[in-house]
C-alpha cells in the first residue's frame, strides 16, 4: 500500500452508470491512523475503511462499499481524506455525519458529507493531493502527541532543508523515493509545491503533487533530514533524483508524522474548502525567514 498509487490513463469506473434510485455521496474524513493497518481493508488487522463501511452501512440500513482519495499506510493519519460511496438510502449530509460518527471509534470522524454528481470519484477525479509531515525537534522525546508527530532528536537546519526542496519540484522520475513493491506503472509524478515550515516547536514538510508513489513522502523526509543534519548538501536531492536509485537515498521516515491534509477537485466545485490541519497546526503556516 502507499501514500497513493497512481495508474496513468485509467478510466473512472462506475461514473454515470448508477442504477436507478442510487445516489452518490461524498464525505471528508479525519482519522488518527495509529491503531489501524492503514486505510484499505485487510483480513489480518482493523482498517479505517472497514470501520467507515460498517458505520455508513448502519446509517444506510444496507451494506455499502467506499472508495478513497488516498490509501494511507499503517500509522498514517488524515485531516482531509475524501471518500465516496453509492447508496439507495435518502440521507442528508447531517444524517450521514451524525449517524456514522455515533458508530465510529473516537479516532475516526466524518466532518462533511453530501450528495455529489455521479461523475465524481474520490480517487480518479482528484487533481492534486497535499501531505504534511510533522516533526518535533527536541533533545527529549515528546510526551504529548507522541503518536501524532515524529520525534527528531538531533538539531536540524531548516533553511538547508528548504533549499533542498526546490529540487523536488516539477514533473520528474521519483524512483529515488519510491518504495519497494510499488504497483504504479510509472515513477513520474508532478510536484507542484514543496516547503519546510516552522510552527512553534514543530517543523513541517508540506508537499503537493498530482499523485504519489509508494512511501514517496516519507522517503523524501528521510533524505531531507540528511540535509538538515548537515550530512548532505541540498544539491544531493538533485543527484538522488538523477540517479533514480532508492538505495542511495535516506531512510524511510516513521509513519506517525504523516498526514493527508487536502485533496483538490477543480472540476467539482461542490466539494468543501476546509481548514488544512491537522487540528494542532495553524491552517496557514509561516514561511521560513
Amino acid at each position: 500500500m502507499s501514500d497513493w498509487v497512481y495508474t496513468p490513463n485509467c478510466k473512472i469506473p462506475e461514473a454515470y452508470n448508477l442504477p436507478e434510485g442510487t445516489k452518490r455521496y461524498a464525505a471528508v474524513v479525519q482519522y488518527d491512523g495509529s491503531a489501524f493497518c492503514g486505510f484499505q481493508k485487510q483480513k489480518h488487522s482493523p482498517s479505517v475503511q472497514q470501520a467507515l463501511e460498517s458505520a455508513l452501512s448502519y446509517v444506510a440500513d444496507q451494506p455499502l462499499t467506499l472508495n478513497c482519495a488516498g490509501r494511507t499506510d499503517t500509522g498514517v493519519h488524515a485531516s482531509h481524506q475524501v471518500i465516496h460511496f453509492d447508496s439507495q438510502a435518502d440521507r442528508t449530509g447531517h444524517n450521514w455525519i451524525q449517524g456514522a460518527n455515533s458508530k465510529l471509534p473516537d479516532s475516526i470522524s466524518l466532518v462533511w458529507a453530501d450528495q455529489v454528481d455521479a461523475s465524481f470519484h474520490a480517487r480518479f477525479s482528484a487533481a492534486s493531493r497535499t501531505y504534511r509531515y510533522v516533526m518535533a525537534v527536541s533533545r527529549a522525546r515528546p510526551g504529548i502527541l507522541a503518536n501524532a508527530v515524529t520525534w527528531v532528536k538531533f538539531p536540524v537546519n531548516p533553511v538547508a532543508m528548504q533549499e533542498a526542496c526546490q529540487y523536488l519540484l516539477g514533473e520528474q522520475d521519483f524512483s529515488a523515493f519510491r518504495g519497494a513493491g510499488c504497483q504504479s506503472l510509472s515513477p513520474f509524478r508532478n510536484v507542484t509545491s514543496a516547503n519546510i515550515y516552522q510552527a512553534g516547536q514543530l517543523l513541517v514538510f508540506e508537499v503537493s503533487a498530482n499523485a504519489f508513489v509508494l512511501h514517496m513522502v516519507r522517503n523524501m523526509v528521510g533524505s531531507l533530514l540528511e540535509v538538515g543534519f548537515g550530512r548532505k548538501q541540498p544539491s544531493w536531492i538533485k543527484q538522488l533524483l538523477a540517479a533514480g536509485d532508492r538505495n542511495q537515498s535516506g531512510a524511510t521516515a516513521a509513519p506517525n508524522g504523516l498526514y493527508l491534509v487536502n485533496v483538490q477537485y477543480p472540476e467539482h466545485p461542490s466539494m468543501p474548502v476546509l481548514p488544512v490541519g491537522p487540528v494542532f497546526l495553524p491552517d496557514q503556516l509561516n514561511p521560513l525567514n
